[in-house]
Protein backbone atom coordinates (compact mmCIF):
# COMPACT_ATOMS: atom_id res chain seq x y z
CA UNK A 1 0.00 0.00 0.00
CA UNK A 2 1.05 3.59 -0.63
CA UNK A 3 1.70 5.73 2.50
CA UNK A 4 -0.94 8.47 2.45
CA UNK A 5 0.27 10.65 5.31
CA UNK A 6 2.02 13.12 3.01
CA UNK A 7 -0.01 12.37 -0.11
CA UNK A 8 -1.41 15.33 -2.08
CA UNK A 9 -4.81 13.58 -2.03
CA UNK A 10 -5.08 13.65 1.77
CA UNK A 11 -4.93 16.32 4.46
CA UNK A 12 -3.78 15.22 7.89
CA UNK A 13 -4.51 11.69 6.73
CA UNK A 14 -8.13 12.55 5.95
CA UNK A 15 -9.95 12.72 2.62
CA UNK A 16 -12.54 14.84 0.88
CA UNK A 17 -12.86 13.77 -2.75
CA UNK A 18 -15.10 15.94 -4.90
CA UNK A 19 -16.48 13.70 -7.64
CA UNK A 20 -17.49 14.93 -11.08
CA UNK A 21 -17.85 11.66 -12.98
CA UNK A 22 -21.64 11.82 -13.04
CA UNK A 23 -21.88 13.29 -16.52
CA UNK A 24 -20.89 9.89 -17.88
CA UNK A 25 -22.56 7.78 -15.22
CA UNK A 26 -25.97 9.46 -15.06
CA UNK A 27 -26.23 11.88 -17.98
CA UNK A 28 -27.00 15.60 -17.94
CA UNK A 29 -30.72 15.53 -17.14
CA UNK A 30 -31.00 13.86 -13.74
CA UNK A 31 -28.04 15.26 -11.83
CA UNK A 32 -27.65 18.71 -13.33
CA UNK A 33 -31.23 19.93 -13.59
CA UNK A 34 -31.33 21.72 -10.22
CA UNK A 35 -28.12 23.71 -10.79
CA UNK A 36 -27.59 23.76 -14.59
CA UNK A 37 -24.34 25.75 -14.45
CA UNK A 38 -22.59 22.67 -13.04
CA UNK A 39 -22.84 21.17 -16.52
CA UNK A 40 -19.77 23.33 -17.11
CA UNK A 41 -16.75 21.42 -15.74
CA UNK A 42 -14.91 24.71 -15.24
CA UNK A 43 -17.45 25.56 -12.54
CA UNK A 44 -16.63 22.28 -10.78
CA UNK A 45 -12.89 22.92 -11.02
CA UNK A 46 -13.47 26.35 -9.48
CA UNK A 47 -15.36 24.72 -6.59
CA UNK A 48 -12.58 22.14 -6.21
CA UNK A 49 -10.05 24.86 -5.33
CA UNK A 50 -11.75 25.08 -1.90
CA UNK A 51 -9.31 24.24 0.91
CA UNK A 52 -11.50 21.37 2.10
CA UNK A 53 -11.20 19.43 -1.17
CA UNK A 54 -8.26 17.05 -1.20
CA UNK A 55 -8.81 15.86 -4.79
CA UNK A 56 -11.20 16.10 -7.73
CA UNK A 57 -12.30 12.88 -9.47
CA UNK A 58 -13.05 13.31 -13.18
CA UNK A 59 -13.10 11.29 -16.36
CA UNK A 60 -10.54 11.45 -19.17
CA UNK A 61 -12.03 14.11 -21.44
CA UNK A 62 -12.69 16.51 -18.58
CA UNK A 63 -9.16 16.03 -17.23
CA UNK A 64 -7.59 16.60 -20.63
CA UNK A 65 -9.54 19.77 -21.29
CA UNK A 66 -9.65 21.53 -17.93
CA UNK A 67 -7.01 20.21 -15.57
CA UNK A 68 -4.00 21.96 -17.20
CA UNK A 69 -5.47 25.30 -16.11
CA UNK A 70 -5.90 24.12 -12.51
CA UNK A 71 -2.89 21.88 -11.91
CA UNK A 72 -1.46 24.28 -9.31
CA UNK A 73 -4.71 24.50 -7.33
CA UNK A 74 -6.42 21.10 -7.65
CA UNK A 75 -5.22 17.54 -6.98
CA UNK A 76 -6.40 15.30 -9.81
CA UNK A 77 -7.92 11.88 -9.11
CA UNK A 78 -8.21 10.23 -12.50
CA UNK A 79 -11.39 8.12 -12.65
CA UNK A 80 -10.19 5.46 -15.06
CA UNK A 81 -13.41 3.58 -15.73
CA UNK A 82 -17.08 4.31 -16.04
CA UNK A 83 -20.21 3.37 -17.92
CA UNK A 84 -23.30 5.21 -19.06
CA UNK A 85 -26.74 4.93 -17.55
CA UNK A 86 -27.87 3.64 -20.94
CA UNK A 87 -26.18 0.29 -20.32
CA UNK A 88 -28.83 -2.23 -19.30
CA UNK A 89 -26.77 -5.39 -18.74
CA UNK A 90 -25.15 -6.82 -15.63
CA UNK A 91 -23.05 -4.16 -13.85
CA UNK A 92 -19.72 -3.60 -15.56
CA UNK A 93 -17.54 -0.51 -15.79
CA UNK A 94 -14.94 -0.62 -18.59
CA UNK A 95 -11.55 1.06 -18.43
CA UNK A 96 -11.58 4.27 -20.48
CA UNK A 97 -7.95 5.35 -20.03
CA UNK A 98 -4.71 4.08 -18.59
CA UNK A 99 -2.71 4.77 -15.45
CA UNK A 100 0.24 5.83 -17.60
CA UNK A 101 -1.80 8.42 -19.47
CA UNK A 102 -3.32 9.71 -16.22
CA UNK A 103 0.19 10.12 -14.79
CA UNK A 104 1.24 11.93 -17.97
CA UNK A 105 -1.60 14.41 -17.42
CA UNK A 106 -0.40 15.00 -13.86
CA UNK A 107 -2.81 12.86 -11.82
CA UNK A 108 -2.03 12.45 -8.12
CA UNK A 109 -4.17 9.31 -7.74
CA UNK A 110 -6.41 7.01 -9.75
CA UNK A 111 -9.88 5.67 -9.06
CA UNK A 112 -11.60 2.52 -10.29
CA UNK A 113 -15.12 1.11 -9.82
CA UNK A 114 -15.49 -2.60 -9.05
CA UNK A 115 -18.91 -4.29 -8.93
CA UNK A 116 -18.29 -7.40 -6.85
CA UNK A 117 -21.14 -9.84 -7.30
CA UNK A 118 -21.74 -8.99 -10.94
CA UNK A 119 -21.38 -11.67 -13.58
CA UNK A 120 -18.48 -9.53 -14.81
CA UNK A 121 -16.63 -9.69 -11.48
CA UNK A 122 -13.69 -11.80 -12.79
CA UNK A 123 -12.99 -9.32 -15.58
CA UNK A 124 -13.25 -6.31 -13.25
CA UNK A 125 -10.87 -7.91 -10.76
CA UNK A 126 -8.36 -8.51 -13.55
CA UNK A 127 -8.79 -4.92 -14.78
CA UNK A 128 -8.27 -3.60 -11.25
CA UNK A 129 -5.17 -5.76 -10.77
CA UNK A 130 -3.52 -4.14 -13.79
CA UNK A 131 -4.47 -0.64 -12.61
CA UNK A 132 -3.31 -1.22 -9.03
CA UNK A 133 0.03 -2.76 -9.97
CA UNK A 134 0.85 -0.10 -12.56
CA UNK A 135 -0.11 2.74 -10.23
CA UNK A 136 1.93 1.40 -7.30
CA UNK A 137 4.92 -0.04 -9.14
CA UNK A 138 5.47 2.53 -11.87
CA UNK A 139 4.12 5.77 -10.42
CA UNK A 140 3.97 5.42 -6.61
CA UNK A 141 0.37 6.57 -6.97
CA UNK A 142 -2.50 5.70 -4.60
CA UNK A 143 -5.55 3.84 -5.85
CA UNK A 144 -9.13 4.48 -4.77
CA UNK A 145 -11.62 1.66 -5.29
CA UNK A 146 -15.28 2.57 -5.77
CA UNK A 147 -16.28 -0.71 -4.08
CA UNK A 148 -19.94 -1.27 -4.93
CA UNK A 149 -21.16 -4.87 -4.59
CA UNK A 150 -23.93 -5.15 -7.15
CA UNK A 151 -25.50 -7.69 -9.49
CA UNK A 152 -28.56 -9.78 -10.21
CA UNK A 153 -27.79 -12.15 -7.34
CA UNK A 154 -27.47 -9.37 -4.75
CA UNK A 155 -30.77 -8.39 -3.16
CA UNK A 156 -29.64 -5.44 -1.02
CA UNK A 157 -26.49 -3.50 -1.87
CA UNK A 158 -26.77 -1.20 1.19
CA UNK A 159 -27.02 -3.99 3.78
CA UNK A 160 -24.38 -3.47 6.46
CA UNK A 161 -22.75 -6.86 5.86
CA UNK A 162 -22.50 -6.11 2.13
CA UNK A 163 -20.88 -2.71 2.77
CA UNK A 164 -18.36 -4.31 5.14
CA UNK A 165 -17.64 -7.00 2.55
CA UNK A 166 -17.08 -4.29 -0.05
CA UNK A 167 -14.53 -2.51 2.12
CA UNK A 168 -12.76 -5.80 2.78
CA UNK A 169 -12.61 -6.60 -0.93
CA UNK A 170 -10.94 -3.23 -1.53
CA UNK A 171 -8.28 -4.11 1.02
CA UNK A 172 -7.79 -7.64 -0.28
CA UNK A 173 -7.27 -6.38 -3.84
CA UNK A 174 -4.78 -3.70 -2.79
CA UNK A 175 -6.74 -0.43 -2.77
CA UNK A 176 -5.36 2.39 -0.65
CA UNK A 177 -8.79 3.96 -0.18
CA UNK A 178 -12.19 2.25 -0.32
CA UNK A 179 -15.22 4.31 -1.33
CA UNK A 180 -18.36 2.62 -0.03
CA UNK A 181 -21.99 3.51 0.48
CA UNK A 182 -23.09 4.66 3.93
CA UNK A 183 -24.60 1.63 5.70
CA UNK A 184 -26.95 3.73 7.83
CA UNK A 185 -25.34 4.05 11.25
CA UNK A 186 -22.06 4.69 13.04
CA UNK A 187 -21.96 1.09 14.30
CA UNK A 188 -22.38 -0.32 10.80
CA UNK A 189 -19.69 2.03 9.49
CA UNK A 190 -17.33 0.83 12.25
CA UNK A 191 -17.74 -2.69 10.88
CA UNK A 192 -16.82 -1.48 7.38
CA UNK A 193 -13.77 0.42 8.69
CA UNK A 194 -12.55 -2.55 10.75
CA UNK A 195 -13.07 -4.89 7.79
CA UNK A 196 -10.83 -2.71 5.62
CA UNK A 197 -7.85 -3.04 8.00
CA UNK A 198 -5.19 -0.54 6.79
CA UNK A 199 -7.18 0.60 3.75
CA UNK A 200 -8.79 3.97 4.42
CA UNK A 201 -12.58 4.02 4.11
CA UNK A 202 -14.59 6.98 2.82
CA UNK A 203 -18.33 7.37 2.45
CA UNK A 204 -20.01 7.86 -0.89
CA UNK A 205 -22.07 11.07 -0.77
CA UNK A 206 -25.05 9.72 -2.69
CA UNK A 207 -28.17 11.64 -3.67
CA UNK A 208 -28.79 15.11 -2.29
CA UNK A 209 -30.32 15.31 1.19
CA UNK A 210 -30.75 18.15 3.70
CA UNK A 211 -27.66 19.88 5.09
CA UNK A 212 -28.22 18.45 8.56
CA UNK A 213 -28.88 14.87 7.41
CA UNK A 214 -25.84 14.95 5.16
CA UNK A 215 -23.48 16.39 7.77
CA UNK A 216 -24.81 14.03 10.43
CA UNK A 217 -23.94 11.02 8.28
CA UNK A 218 -20.44 12.41 7.67
CA UNK A 219 -20.07 12.99 11.43
CA UNK A 220 -21.03 9.34 12.02
CA UNK A 221 -18.45 8.18 9.48
CA UNK A 222 -15.69 10.16 11.17
CA UNK A 223 -16.75 8.92 14.62
CA UNK A 224 -16.59 5.38 13.24
CA UNK A 225 -12.95 5.82 12.24
CA UNK A 226 -13.59 6.60 8.59
CA UNK A 227 -11.16 8.76 6.65
CA UNK A 228 -13.70 11.10 5.10
CA UNK A 229 -15.97 11.50 2.14
CA UNK A 230 -16.24 11.24 -1.63
CA UNK A 231 -19.06 13.53 -2.71
CA UNK A 232 -20.56 15.07 -5.84
CA UNK A 233 -24.27 15.80 -5.88
CA UNK A 234 -24.48 16.82 -2.23
CA UNK A 235 -22.07 19.66 -3.02
CA UNK A 236 -22.66 20.85 -6.55
CA UNK A 237 -26.45 20.50 -6.56
CA UNK A 238 -26.57 23.25 -3.92
CA UNK A 239 -26.92 26.92 -4.78
CA UNK A 240 -24.00 27.70 -2.45
CA UNK A 241 -21.55 24.76 -2.66
CA UNK A 242 -18.85 26.68 -0.81
CA UNK A 243 -21.09 26.87 2.26
CA UNK A 244 -21.49 23.10 2.51
CA UNK A 245 -17.74 22.66 1.88
CA UNK A 246 -17.05 25.05 4.77
CA UNK A 247 -19.23 22.85 6.98
CA UNK A 248 -17.62 19.62 5.71
CA UNK A 249 -14.19 21.04 6.44
CA UNK A 250 -15.20 21.51 10.07
CA UNK A 251 -16.68 18.00 10.43
CA UNK A 252 -13.91 16.10 8.62
CA UNK A 253 -10.79 18.05 9.54
CA UNK A 254 -11.74 19.89 12.74
CA UNK A 255 -13.83 17.19 14.49
CA UNK A 256 -16.92 19.42 14.69
CA UNK A 257 -20.42 18.04 15.08
CA UNK A 258 -23.06 18.61 12.41
CA UNK A 259 -24.71 21.23 14.62
CA UNK A 260 -21.43 23.07 15.20
CA UNK A 261 -20.60 23.02 11.51
CA UNK A 262 -23.99 24.44 10.55
CA UNK A 263 -23.52 27.34 12.93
Amino acid sequence: MIPLTDSPVTRDGKVLILAMDHGLEHGPSADFSSVPETLNPQKIFDIATHDAVTSLAVQKGVAETYYPSYEDDVSLLAKLNGTSNLWMGEPYSPKNWTVDYAAELGADAVGYTVYSGSNHEPQMYEDFREVQETAHRDHDMPVVMWSYPRGQGLKNDTKESVIAYGSRIAHELGADIAKVKYPGSRESMEWAVESAADTKVVMSGGSKVSDYDFLSSVEAVMDAGGAGLAVGRNVWQRDDPERILDALEKVIFEDATADEALE
